[in-house]
């Protein structure tokens, strides 16, 4: 079976590297990849966003299916494209996608299916905005999501109202998030520890394909400004079998359902950004793809072959039984360039990846990385993920922190607290 593989990050090198030791895929393709993935897999240099050349390169490599790595070429409608002309390819058409797409969309929709979510309101203005905030529904702290994709960056904890006054002003009148901010949801802050839930669909089928849990803040102890993620830990340890039968029941499933009866199947990855309330787990986000760091920490975990999936979910004829998940401990630490997340340096020599790789346990997944004159050097944000695996979360802890430390470039950073919060919870 050919495969495409569309990205450029080390989500998609570890999908990549996923289906390369899995005998089904005869080859597997990436568009437009990275300097990690080029030593594995043959990359082709297409952009996510341009959906055409994509679908010529589908076309002229005999693709059998193509699974879509990050959100852009979905909110695009990649899907809708691709089924126009008959060829496979596992993720949600431009209207399901609206589930990360759109806050607004999303937040409407979980009311009308009583899935469970923070209170809410949508706003059209700024000063339908400021009226909320004035009115103080919510109080304090309060939560500002700008409605379309914002890199991340389009979300605010805001402690007080002026601070929220700003985030308005910022998303609304500023315009610093462009078009996705020129709907606003305000919404109530919820407390408890966060937790990602991942699960694949095939529009009527879902079944859970693990759980892990990210770090965004770029600095320990979760201070300073939101990332897209600077590490994560799978599986989560504050999931047990029974939490995660509640998450299926209250959540995904009436999801599934929801967009089934709406006219727009979901087909592909859901990940459920949720928060563990005293009341119980409620909806934070949606994302229509696996996350990043997540799906370094999950796919590795998938103890049965990940195409024969995928290629069902994509055909409509997902079987309902669990995936099978093995009983290691991984956790992903994320190198990340100076300025990160407000900037990055590019150009930067990296040096000791092999060294990294070569510990027991270490895999070393490429984000931000391109060949120059023969040598891997920086560019982007978030550079490499180094993950570590181990029976006990101790021993992938150490693991990954022993990888990061054989790699050096010029402006590194990287937090030192992945996984704390896991070695609190018995092993």
């Amino acid at each position: 079976m050919r495969v495409l593989v569309i990205g450029s990050g080390a989500r998609e090198h570890a999908l990549v590297a996923r289906l390369m030791t899995e005998p089904e895929a005869t080859e597997v393709l990436c568009a437009p990849g990275n300097a990690g993935i080029s030593r594995i897999a043959r990359t082709a240099d297409v952009a996510v966003a341009d959906t055409d050349a994509l679908l010529t390169l589908a076309d002229r490599e005999a693709i059998d299916l193509t699974i879509v790595g990050p959100e852009l070429p979905l909110s695009l409608g990649i899907a809708d494209r691709f089924a126009a002309q008959g060829r496979l390819l596992f993720g949600p058409s431009a209207a399901a996608a609206r589930l990360e797409t759109s806050k607004a969309f999303a937040k409407a929709f979980m009311a009308r299916h009583q899935v469970p979510t923070a209170r809410f309101r949508t706003c059209e203005s700024a000063d339908e905005a400021f009226a909320v905030l004035r009115a103080g529904e919510f109080g304090s702290p309060v939560v500002l999501k700008a409605d379309g994709l914002a890199a991340g960056k389009g979300v605010v904890v805001a402690d007080d109202r002026a601070a929220a006054e700003s985030a308005v002003l910022a998303a609304m009148s500023e315009r610093r998030f462009g078009a996705s901010g020129d709907r606003l949801v305000i919404e109530e802050c919820l407390t408890g520890p966060e937790v990602s839930f991942f699960a694949t669909s095939d529009g009527t089928n879902v079944v859970p394909i693990g759980t892990a849990q990210d770090h965004k803040r770029i600095f320990d102890e979760d201070r300073g400004p939101n990332t897209g993620g600077m590490g994560a830990i799978a599986p989560s340890p504050l999931v047990d079998a029974a939490l995660g039968s509640r998450v299926m029941q209250e959540i995904i499933e009436p999801v599934i359902r929801g967009m089934a009866a709406e006219g727009h199947p979901f087909r592909g990855f859901l990940y459920a950004g949720l928060m563990l309330t005293p009341d119980g787990p409620k909806v934070i986000e949606f994302n229509v793809r696996l996350g990043d760091p997540e799906a370094q920490v999950i796919l590795p975990l998938l103890d049965e072959p990940l195409l024969p999936i995928l290629m069902a979910a994509a055909r409509g004829a997902l079987n309902r039984s669990p995936v099978r998940v093995g009983g290691d401990r991984l956790t992903a630490v994320v190198v990340a360039s100076r300025g990160y997340p407000e900037s990055s340096e590019s150009g930067q020599p990296i040096e000791g990846i092999e060294q990294a790789e070569g510990i027991p346990g270490v895999a070393v997944y490429h984000a931000g990385t391109a060949m120059r004159d023969g040598r891997i050097v920086t560019a982007g944000g978030r550079v490499l993920t180094v993950v570590g695996r181990g029976t006990r979360f101790d021993e992938a802890i150490a693991r990954a922190y022993a990888g990061a430390m054989r790699i050096h470039f010029d402006g590194m950073q990287y937090r030192r607290d992945i996984g704390r919060s896991a070695l609190r919870i018995a092993d």
